[in-house]
């Protein structure tokens, strides 16, 4: 059984033997899943893209005796978290599963959850992973997930656009959504006057302090509803969250205008794009991680030739700004992330095994990092060989970009601080990562004293 999957009595994720990986649909959930097939809801949502595709597999596959059907999803290249998603990417998220919502009760279903986790971006998407999210509808029956809903979705976003949009950390620690009550004391006043936040923050939050200690009433939302309410909480819903917006400013975050001013000259720039796509051809990847990718201008290099890339960043800008390029022109093979690589998602839920760490999601064929060494080994003073260690253990190639001292970018970093970077050269750098890699090829990009290198992992 995968470690995420445990929780859900109507079936699970497993892997066979060669890995593949499928889904066990229990007999408990047999008349949901019948009336999820029958009922035209799974053609209606996998035509439109909001759920995955799945093809029905041998019984022979199933892991225990309480098996009604075994399945086999498609496979999304990388799993990603709302906590390493733009504010972006969390709304489009909450609005898909929201539009879900929407079809499922024109099908005679319903969400019986509204979690984040299952959500991810496929093609450039958002869709519903979890096949057995839903259940047969009941005339007069509240929205269930309704509270968690608010707490993956509502809350986070609230807080992102009204208060920091560093906030959807909390994610990380608050692993089944940001609890309203905190939410509440996090938002400023002027969240009163927004009547969803209103509605499903505040007074969700009274409700739930007033009817915490009592068994004979519940919440309002857990209270039955008529379908035509249960339609107009859900459009409540999605007024709120549209109504939700955040811009990112260049003088915000510090990276976000990186290309823009005295890193490159145009010329060097455009060198620059003509090495990485020489080095990609020679490396020929199937798939990359763009680690401190700042907008994704070099990922798109890789992805617009259909190598699937996860464009990293810290800055919420840019990764904001990346995920709006890549839904403006439909792009299908990036994934933007907001990832610190000094501090990545680890592994957390329970046992430490239902969220995977970031650097355990996958293997890439080939690891970019352009305009990143400086600031991991100078900002945050991680040694030039841990940083080679760790590509290494990433993936076989690496393209990797070399900013010397005296480059303008370097000098604002150590304006501040004493200089006790004395492995910091050229020498030091090339030195530190051939334990690690091999070098195939070394340029120097033009109007600049940064390099460029391809390397392959050195076979041990």
């Amino acid at each position: 059984m995968i470690p995420s999957s445990f929780r859900d009595p109507s079936g699970f994720l497993f892997r066979d033997n060669a890995g593949k990986l499928y889904r066990q649909v229990n007999q408990q959930y047999k008349a949901h899943f019948d009336h999820l097939i029958q009922s035209g809801l799974y053609d209606k949502l996998t035509q439109a893209g909001l759920l995955i595709l799945h093809r029905e597999a041998e019984m022979s596959l199933s892991q225990t005796d309480t098996a009604y059907r075994i399945i086999q999803p498609d496979i999304v290249p990388f799993i990603s978290y709302p906590y390493e998603w733009s504010f972006g990417q969390l709304k489009d998220a909450a609005l898909a599963t929201l539009r879900i919502q929407k079809i499922a009760l024109r099908h005679g279903m319903t969400l019986k959850d509204a979690s984040a986790y299952n959500i991810q971006f496929y093609q450039g998407k958002p869709l519903l992973i979890d096949t057995l999210s839903f259940e047969q509808y009941q005339e007069g029956q509240a929205w269930i997930p309704y509270r968690q809903f608010c707490q993956h979705f509502l809350a986070p976003l609230a807080l992102m656009a009204l208060r920091d949009v560093r906030l959807n950390q909390l994610l990380r620690v608050h692993i089944d959504g940001i609890p309203l009550d905190l939410a509440a004391k996090l938002l400023p006043w002027r969240a009163y006057f927004k009547l969803s936040l209103l509605l499903h923050i505040f007074l969700h939050v009274r409700g739930q302090a007033q009817y915490t200690n009592r068994t004979t009433e519940q919440p309002q939302a857990q209270r039955q509803l008529s379908e035509q309410s249960l339609e107009n909480l859900i459009d409540n819903l999605i007024a709120g969250i549209q109504s939700l917006n955040w811009q990112p400013a260049g003088g915000d975050f510090t990276w976000t205008d990186y290309y823009q001013g005295d890193s490159y000259t145009q010329t060097g720039f455009d060198h620059k794009k003509q090495l990485v796509q020489q080095f990609a051809e020679q490396a020929a990847p199937h798939t990359a991680w763009d680690l401190g990718a700042n907008t994704g201008v070099f990922s798109r290099i890789l992805s617009d030739k259909g190598i699937f890339t996860v464009s990293c960043d810290i800055d919420p800008g840019a990764v904001e700004i990346n995920y709006r390029q890549m839904v403006k022109q439909q792009e299908q093979h990036l994934h933007p992330l907001l990832v610190d690589l000094t501090n990545p998602s680890p592994a957390i839920g329970w046992a430490n095994q239902e969220r995977d760490a970031f650097r355990d999601r996958g293997q890439p064929d080939l690891v970019m990092a352009l305009a990143l060494i400086h600031h991991l080994a100078i900002s945050n003073n991680v040694p030039l060989s841990r940083i080679a260690q760790e590509f290494a253990r990433l993936g076989r190639w690496l393209i990797v970009e070399f900013v010397p001292k005296q480059d303008k970018k370097v000098q604002q970093l150590l304006a501040t601080r004493e200089d006790i970077f004395t492995h910091y050269t050229p020498e030091g750098f090339e030195a530190a990562f051939e334990q690690y890699f091999e070098i195939v090829r070394a340029e120097a990009i033009h109007d600049s004293e940064r390099r460029l290198y391809l390397m392959r992992v050195r076979d041990n």
